[in-house]
């Protein structure tokens, strides 16, 4: 099921966004977006995954999680036409349009330094990277996710689980908020901005002057 419509529980992110929440570049991400996701997989699977918002486009949060796996894999210098051939293929054996957003798949990525393997029940994918690819940040990508009974991922954490941001689509659209709460992060950020002491801005909210640090945090870090 595509996740490309405004709907409870998908999540909307538009490039910007994805751009802030992933520290990417935002041209890579919205190149990425039109040419491979509403490009080649799009047109391989009949359904773009993207929809318009103004003038911008967005995708749910399925998506996202995937452009992190996937763009790994090329910063790696693996060639995208393999990462989108895994991309199909995982897609159909686990029936899901979403593949690098499966735990099956996260957890049982391995590289020997050169090349990358995917074991897929046993049988083994490999990608051809010409660089050394870093699971080492894969690993820590998968440490900041939750996975739901069907194993695919249903909520991020930014800076990690240890810091009480996190991204879920069945809250605010997927929109970073304080853990526990439903309040924006965003929102904590402003009043920052606008001098409100710490302490105001706790007590104001409700939520412990730790929490209104690590909203302070997340988005300094993404400016």
């Amino acid at each position: 099921m595509f996740e490309n419509s405004l709907q409870l529980g998908n999540g909307i992110y538009t490039v910007p966004e994805i751009a802030q929440i992933l520290r990417l570049p935002y041209p890579k991400v919205y190149k990425w977006i039109t040419t491979y996701w509403d490009g080649e997989l799009g047109t391989a699977y009949k359904q773009h995954y993207s929809w318009s918002v103004g003038n911008t486009k967005a995708v749910g949060f399925h998506t996202l999680i995937e452009f992190y796996v996937m763009m790994q894999f090329t910063e790696a210098g693996v060639k995208i036409r393999e990462v989108l051939n895994a991309h199909k293929y995982l897609s159909k054996k686990y029936n899901t349009h979403f593949p690098f957003a499966l735990k099956q798949v996260i957890d049982d990525i391995t590289t020997d330094g050169n090349k990358i393997f995917l074991n897929v029940e046993g049988d083994i994918l490999t990608l051809d990277g010409s660089q050394q690819f870093n699971l080492h940040l894969v690993n820590i990508f998968f440490k900041k996710l939750e996975f739901d009974s069907d194993m695919l991922a249903s909520r991020f954490w930014p800076l990690g689980k240890e810091k009480k941001i996190v991204c879920d689509p069945h809250r605010k659209f997927g929109q970073p908020i304080i853990e526990g709460t439903g309040i924006q992060s965003e929102a904590i950020y402003r009043m920052y901005l606008a001098k409100e002491p710490i302490p105001f801005i706790a007590s104001l909210y409700e939520i412990t002057p730790q929490k209104v640090k690590h909203a302070i945090e997340f988005h300094q870090s993404a400016a």
